[in-house]
């Protein structure tokens, strides 16, 4: 339970930083600062919780690591409850702060009226690919032969540039949990495109843990 605990906190830390800087702050930090507060709130929940259980904090993560075979589908599935009550329970708390969910909550998607506007093939192929590199180096940077203590630097930065380059695509998910939270409250649209963001990051951890699993990558 100490595991679950750990990792509902984390999700639940994830979304009320990365998502909260979207919805109270966008305006004042920009694209670079909602970027930051996504990367750090996992530097953060790293050395934080990574003790206790992997901080894994993404139902995504948790696939990759047990396509490479690093974890029981058991543990993967009861990670994936933690992880998504986590991320529902940061949505809910940032709802209220910022006084109902008329600004989406960083709800992601696509299409017309979303941010970059663009297409549905744009953006599953983004968080494909984004989900896969995001996977690769955190099982690199937690694996055989990787560098103890700098895991948390590595993932956080990579997380923090992997929304510079796409908050306009999708808002970034690779994250279903993170996706799953939002979009319960925000609903319309948001719900209706959520869809996308638990098939997509599932097929890019798929892919980043089979390179692992596979030896392609092995250190």
């Amino acid at each position: 339970m100490n595991k679950l605990l750990a990792e509902f906190i984390g999700t639940l830390t994830l979304v009320l930083f990365g998502c909260g800087a979207a919805v109270l702050a966008g305006s004042q930090v920009g694209q670079l600062g909602i970027a930051l507060a996504f990367g750090f709130a996992i530097v953060a929940m790293a050395y934080g919780i990574g003790p206790v259980s992997g901080c894994h904090v993404n139902p995504a993560v948790s696939l990759g690591a047990f396509v490479a075979g690093r974890m029981t589908a058991r543990d993967m599935m009861l990670y994936w409850v933690a992880q998504v009550l986590g991320a529902i329970a940061g949505a809910l708390i940032l709802m209220i702060i910022a006084g109902g969910a008329d600004s989406g909550l960083g709800a992601n998607g696509w299409g017309p009226g979303y941010l970059g506007e663009y297409t549905l093939l744009q953006a599953l192929v983004f968080e494909i690919v984004m989900t896969a590199l995001f996977v690769i180096v955190i099982l690199g940077s937690t694996g055989e032969g990787s560098s103890p203590g700098f895991a948390g630097l590595a993932i956080g930065i990579t997380l923090a540039v992997i929304h510079i380059v796409g908050i306009q695509v999708t808002g970034v998910s690779v994250n279903p949990a993170r996706s799953i939270g939002p979009a319960l409250f925000a609903g319309g649209q948001a719900l209706a495109q959520v869809w996308l963001f638990i098939l997509a990051p599932a097929i890019g951890a798929a892919i980043g843990g089979l390179l692992f699993k596979s030896g392609a990558l092995k250190a």
